[in-house]
């Protein structure tokens, strides 16, 4: 049995219809990559454009995308078996490919392992799952996400309805919000670090 309070909660979020992200963040063109059989994705920098690079990782290999284009960048569609998944890792990496290739990526995702859930400027990212197993993400700033109406200090940006939430989080830079499901990966960029409206 749930609380009044939990009963207004879970309200709360239903009424909460799927809204753009405020600015300055924008969604990256293209920004439904398909990436079938998803299981986890990383961040990491290019070394001459300074971009977020996003690494998907699937049963179909790995990929590698710039997360202010949404452009491919990298491909391995046969990485090597005994480092393919994050859990052959202890520290759950995957080798880098292209332009990171030499490095290791942390991979979140069905392994285990997390993003940042926040950004140095003040910005957070929450799952919410009112209706589980159809999970809500949740951008917000100044406040907890369960006060106040939608699209003043947090808003309902993705709705996992047909695919299952494996990853969701900022990258280091604070830059790039990614949500990765077992069907495809959504991106959103920023220019810079901003504070929250």
């Amino acid at each position: 049995m749930i609380t009044e309070y939990q009963r207004k909660l879970r309200e709360h979020y239903i009424a909460a219809a799927v809204m753009p992200a405020p600015e300055p963040w924008r969604l990256v063109p293209d920004y439904r990559i398909p990436v079938g059989g998803l299981t986890g994705i990383g961040f990491a920098v290019h070394p001459d454009s300074g971009h977020d690079l996003v690494m998907a990782v699937s049963g179909a290999g790995h990929g590698l995308f710039d997360a202010v284009t949404g452009e491919r960048i990298a491909r391995d569609r046969d990485p090597d078996p005994d480092t393919s998944t994050p859990d052959a890792s202890p520290d759950l990496t995957c080798p880098g490919l292209g332009p990171i290739e030499g490095t290791r990526v942390h991979i979140a995702g069905l392994f285990g392992g997390g993003l940042h859930s926040g950004t140095p400027d003040g910005w957070l990212v929450d799952v919410v799952s009112p209706e589980w197993p159809h999970d809500r993400v949740i951008l917000s700033t100044d406040g907890p996400p369960h006060e106040g109406p939608a699209g003043g200090t947090w808003w309902h940006v993705f709705h996992s309805r047909h695919s299952q939430l494996h990853a969701v989080g900022f990258s280091p830079s604070g830059l790039t919000l990614a949500v990765a499901t077992s069907s495809d990966l959504t991106l959103w960029t920023r220019p810079q670090c901003t504070q929250p409206r």
